[in-house]
């Protein structure tokens, strides 16, 4: 697809503008670390990533389903369909994808170990939605590649839901304050801040919620959907617990810390509670 690189970063950089100044304006909660520190490695693990994608995929997922269509694989290039609801449910199909594969890496031992970077953020703002670890990257690659060869979506609605994607977990992330009644409306068709941040709580029965990163729909759909942390979003510790300081900021601590032994009950991706 055309000028697909362009559309996406042109995207992502405004969306990450935008959310950054209404961190600025609005914000939901006081940080306690330094942004710039933060921000320093959650920002340096994107160059990072890109490398690695650029490095170790000759294709992404839209070239993959464009590939997919020519070779006539995957089930929507087994059934006709209008093109329309072809494009809708494609993109519908990946996102529930994406929360299942979020779940899983919850649940799933060695997958945790790659995923707990993302949640080491002792603070919640929109760059905590870059921060993944490169070998996280890398399987969610050879899993949403894998995806298209099974389904064989529209390259549209692919190009739609890698832009849906980037762009709400970025809001989503976002320390910023919507009004409660808009909040409770928004979020009948996109996670919001609200019911993001319940996800990134220490507490346990919290972290194991919200694991939706567009649509709102599948956690109420498949029992995990939690309206709000116990002790209310000003005052909920976010992270993990066996860490803490300013070394969790730091981009080699991010780098290595999946090969760091697993240290708490939180962590152990063996005990969900939806």
């Amino acid at each position: 697809m055309q000028n697909e690189g362009a559309i996406r970063l042109s995207i992502f950089l405004g969306i990450l503008v935008l959310m950054a100044l209404w961190e600025l304006a609005a914000p939901r909660r006081a940080l306690r670390q330094s942004k710039w520190r933060r921000w320093g490695g959650n920002l340096g693990i994107v160059v990072v990533n890109t490398i690695v994608v650029r490095l170790l995929f000759p294709i992404l997922a839209v070239g993959a389903a464009i590939w997919a269509q020519q070779k006539g694989w995957g089930l929507f290039n087994l059934i006709e369909w209008p093109y329309w609801l072809e494009v809708a449910a494609g993109a519908a199909l990946l996102d529930m994808a994406i929360y299942w594969q979020h779940r899983l890496f919850h649940k799933i031992p060695l997958f945790w170990r790659l995923h707990r970077m993302h949640h080491a953020d002792l603070d919640f703002d929109v760059t905590t939605a870059l921060r993944f670890h490169p070998l996280e990257i890398v399987v969610s690659m050879v899993i949403k590649l894998t995806l298209m060869l099974i389904l064989g979506p529209a390259a549209l609605a692919v190009l739609i839901f890698e832009v849906l994607l980037n762009g709400t977990a970025m809001f989503n992330h976002a320390n910023v304050r919507l009004p409660l009644g808009l909040d409770r409306w928004l979020r009948l068709m996109v996670v919001t801040p609200d019911m993001h941040r319940v996800h990134h709580s220490v507490n346990p029965g919290e972290f194991n919620t919200n694991f939706g990163f567009n649509l709102p729909w599948w956690d109420r759909l498949f029992g995990s959907y939690r309206d709000q942390p116990v002790g209310g979003h000003e005052a909920m510790e976010i992270g993990l617990r066996a860490y803490g300081g300013t070394v969790c900021a730091n981009l080699l601590w991010m780098l290595v810390l999946p090969f760091k032994p697993i240290v708490n009950d939180l962590e152990d991706g063996g005990n969900e509670q939806s």
